[in-house]
């Protein structure tokens, strides 16, 4: 069984990549569990065509402790026999996010959730590793296979590398690896290229190129994937060519992350900002 965790910038579309790639590992015949460790609850809603599962945390606070849990109760299966829990997280305000992680998984552990079918576990991780709760499916060696989720844009990029030093810190002490990137296409200027070296400097690889297309939007208002919305678009192609990448992927390493002043000099590098200039900075583009 391997564990693998989803990674990246918020909204960058980690939950949409990794919903999509089970999808296709489902198609592949592949056994799969997703755990959405985001307190918003979408992580499992496109294969369970459902607006979001109840959450053990939320079960939590319904019935006063975890021991009241049942597993049936919060591990439920859709499209492709994929099962589903969400960790769910405190009401807005109030505690720490990251605790609905950690119960969540030491609940599925403590009852049986990691049956010995299982080909793939698939942890879909809230933003940025800045917290202890979000970094546990790596600290506590839960996933030692990251994927960041990552575009050509300057911030999705800084989060990825943000990600890589959070692995970089556990693999010291654990097995966690980095085994690629997986670029969300955003259409900004060579996106492609900028990835495959940003992977490089890494030490890495950007193991797929997701085109962005509408279809994965207009499956997304039937709370579908595209392989299950549309087998045979284009789009959906991808994905399951992504899953086909992961399943075979052997590149697992210790990364090796940019200081801000060498991701700057990348995207400088790639033009896609201008040598630094201080005479310019903070100075709008003249009009045409």
């Amino acid at each position: 069984m391997r564990q693998i965790a989803i990674y990246g910038k918020g909204g960058i579309g980690k939950s949409t990549t990794t919903q999509n790639t089970v999808a296709g590992l489902a198609s592949l015949g592949k056994k799969v569990m997703i755990v959405g460790c985001d307190p918003k609850a979408d992580s499992t809603r496109l294969i369970l065509h459902a607006k979001a599962q109840a959450t053990v945390m939320d079960l939590v606070r319904e019935r006063g402790t975890v021991e009241d849990l049942e597993l049936g109760d919060v591990l439920k299966t859709g499209y492709g026999d994929v099962k589903c829990v969400e960790s769910g997280g405190p009401e807005p305000g109030v505690g720490c996010a990251g605790r609905g992680v950690i119960t969540a998984i030491n609940f599925l552990e403590e009852n049986g959730a990691y049956t010995p079918d299982l080909d793939f576990v698939f942890y879909d991780v809230l933003g940025d590793v800045v917290c202890g709760g979000f970094a546990m499916p790596i600290r506590e060696n839960k996933a030692e296979e990251i994927y960041i989720v990552c575009s050509g844009e300057m911030m999705a990029m800084y989060a990825a590398n943000n990600i890589a030093r959070g692995i970089l810190k556990y693999a010291a002490t654990g097995k966690v690896r980095l085994a690629g990137l997986i670029c969300n296409s955003r259409n900004t200027d060579r996106e492609a290229d900028l990835i495959e070296a940003l992977a490089r400097r890494l030490g890495t690889q950007m193991i797929h190129f997701v085109p962005r297309h509408n279809q994965v939007q207009r499956a997304e208002l039937r709370r579908m994937t595209v392989i299950e919305y549309s087998p045979e678009h284009v789009q959906a192609e991808e994905y399951r060519a992504l899953a086909k990448k992961i399943a075979e992927n052997k590149m697992l390493v210790v990364p090796t992350p940019l200081q801000m002043e060498e991701l700057e000099e990348l995207l400088m590098e790639f033009g896609i900002i201008a040598d630094e200039d201080e005479t310019k900075v903070g100075v709008a583009e003249a009009a045409a």
